[in-house]
């Protein structure tokens, strides 16, 4: 990785593309500092400190900090990620955007692309109106009238809206899938946080403790041991050969060569994970913002939002956590079965085969060749669906200890496999500039 990184840094050509990156990344950046108008940054503090458990604590933690200052990137690339997730349900289910999806070819995805950034417009105006009306008796704001409102909405939704076309200039001019980054970046801006609590472990009040100093390499190594199985899982593949059979063209002899298809253990990367924690979180969002203290009533409405924010806080009876951690598990080995088929169809896979003239050895061509793969594929996305949910479930065991760490199994999951893309798009960018001067 850092020899990719010493040749991409002396490339002109992507050098150029890793800059402009890191400057749209300094924007983001320095955006989670402005905060929104309207705002009394002292009683902005303290509302904040009591929420951090909750909801907002995710938000925050996905946002790098900006839900926290009330900025105006507070609300993070969340409802773009809602959006695309609620577009690929419906694609499932509508013909006309299925069709778009699969034929549609550039104009296809223009227009899809269209319909998210709309809707994500749209739940960025409904959830900055949640978060208005949520905090709005908090006493956070001077002025709590339909005037300030509107202009705090409009300050969120546009900080939204902006950091949608941040990740887009980043996928087209610079490294890497911009939405991911944004929300990669945001994710280990809180890596000092989590340094300054494992010293505070070491060094309690002042004094050192050999407790804390052994459950710091405890969480160390456990760290390294889950970022290593998460990278051996991402990277892992199952190769299917597939043999050509050789046929005569004229006077020549065409194809006979042995290839195969690479199948990923987790074909659906982190996104099962993104789409598992958005919905167990909507519930809560939508709880909210007509009730904003719902999280010290009872009642079926409080339940439900407490058993929706049990996966990012500890601050819930332990009954909810275990529902939740079970919920959780079955949403993630669900999406990531959706999304698995939604990207793979194993029936056009073996279609293209036998229309090349190829097979898989010991398979027939045809129905086979599709029950063959479906196969494949059900055991793999069993086990990448399961090791995601495991990866994600595990870390929440430590909400229940006195350790508060900023990084769970969700965030290493997202930057693990985000750093993972990323690289491999770096050395792509350096392959192709490679072969463009040798044939210059």
């Amino acid at each position: 990785m850092f020899k990719t990184i010493k040749n991409a840094i002396s490339t002109p050509e992507v050098r150029k593309k890793l800059l402009y990156t890191l400057v749209l990344i300094i924007i983001f950046r320095l955006g989670c500092y402005i905060t929104v108008p309207g705002v009394d940054t002292v009683a902005l503090s303290n509302a904040m400190n009591s929420s951090s458990n909750g909801l907002g604590g995710l938000i925050d933690m996905i946002s790098g900090g900006a839900f926290s200052r009330f900025s105006i990137f507070a609300m993070s690339i969340s409802p773009y990620i809602t959006a695309s997730i609620v577009i690929q349900l419906l694609a499932m289910v509508i013909p006309a955007l299925e069709k778009l999806t699969k034929e549609g070819g550039e104009e296809g995805r223009a227009k899809i692309n269209r319909y998210t950034k709309i809707l994500t417009i749209i739940l960025a105006i409904i959830e900055a109106a949640g978060i208005f009306l949520s905090y709005r008796k908090s006493g956070i704001f001077v002025d709590s009238g339909f005037g300030t409102g509107s202009l705090i909405i409009l300050s969120l939704v546009t900080g939204t809206a902006l950091l949608m076309w941040l990740g887009e200039q980043i996928t087209s001019k610079g490294i890497g899938n911009g939405i991911s980054l944004i929300i990669f970046i945001g994710i280990i801006s809180g890596l000092p946080g989590g340094i300054v609590t494992i010293w505070n472990l070491i060094i309690a009040n002042g004094v050192f403790s050999t407790t804390g100093l052994l459950t710091a390499i405890g969480i160390v190594v456990g760290a390294i041991i889950l970022v290593t199985g998460v990278v051996f899982v991402q990277q892992a593949e199952r190769r299917v050969p597939v043999q050509y059979a050789k046929k005569v063209v004229g006077r020549k002899m065409y194809g006979g060569q042995s290839t195969h298809i690479p199948l990923k253990l987790v074909m659906a990367g982190v996104m099962p994970v993104i789409f598992a924690s958005s919905f167990m979180t909507f519930p809560a969002m939508i709880i909210q913002m007509f009730n904003s203290d719902i999280a010290n009533q009872t009642g079926f409405l409080a339940g439900l939002y407490k058993f929706s924010i049990a996966t990012s806080t500890s601050a819930v009876p332990v009954g909810y956590s275990i529902a939740n951690a079970i919920v959780y598990l079955l949403l993630i080995v669900g999406f990531t079965f959706f999304y698995t088929y939604a990207t793979f169809n194993p029936a056009e896979v073996s279609n293209n085969i036998k229309k090349n003239g190829g097979f898989i050895p010991g398979i027939r061509a045809g129905k086979p060749t599709t029950e063959y793969l479906s196969s494949i594929i059900s055991k793999l996305t069993w086990f990448g669906g399961l090791f995601l949910a495991i990866i994600a479930i595990i870390p929440m065991l430590l909400r229940f200890t006195s350790i508060n760490i900023a990084f769970g199994g969700t965030s290493i999951l997202i930057v693990v496999g985000v750093a993972l893309e990323t690289v491999q798009q770096l050395e792509s960018q350096l392959v192709m500039r490679h072969y463009k001067g040798f044939l210059e």
